[in-house]
């Protein structure tokens, strides 16, 4: 008998199958953070992009509005067009007047996207951590009245 318990055979192997699950989840989820900060990235340069737009009346678009022309800049398909496990909806890009839409007066542009972390996982596993908003804004003041677009969201 103490032959048997003297063997270690295959102890590598079981301690792996333990072990391996959690480094995969910790491998995929700063594979996943990475991926989230780049989508917030690339909020604020969208943010900042339809700021200025917005501060001169330039609707760089042929047709549509400033937001779809915002939105459309962004470096993924799966934020110009949402429709994924990670990214749901597109982005959204709102554009507000804080303190109406007169010269020397605030343009606010904010870009929003709602982010399914680790999708994979169901939620049970993650304890209702599965989703934020990354969520950016630029705020510049308007150095001409606003004709060439309007106030809202795409």
């Amino acid at each position: 008998m103490r032959s048997l318990w003297r063997h270690e055979d295959g102890v590598a192997l079981v301690e792996f199958a333990l072990v391996a699950p959690l480094l995969l989840v910790i491998l995929f989820g700063m594979l996943d953070f990475g991926r989230t900060f780049n989508y917030w990235i690339d909020a604020t340069h969208l943010a900042n992009e339809g700021a200025r737009w917005a501060v001169v009346n330039k609707n760089p678009a042929s047709s549509g509005s400033l937001q779809n022309y915002v939105q459309e800049q962004a470096d993924t398909d799966e934020l110009r067009n949402g429709g994924s496990s990670a990214v749901p909806d597109a982005l959204e890009v709102c554009i507000t007047f804080p303190n109406g839409a007169t010269v020397g007066n605030p343009v606010r542009v904010t870009a929003s996207v709602t982010y399914n972390w680790l999708p994979f996982l169901s939620e049970q596993a993650l304890g209702g951590l599965t989703s934020t908003t990354v969520s950016s804004s630029s705020t510049m003041r308007l150095e001409a009245p606003p004709t060439a677009y309007s106030a809202g969201c795409s």
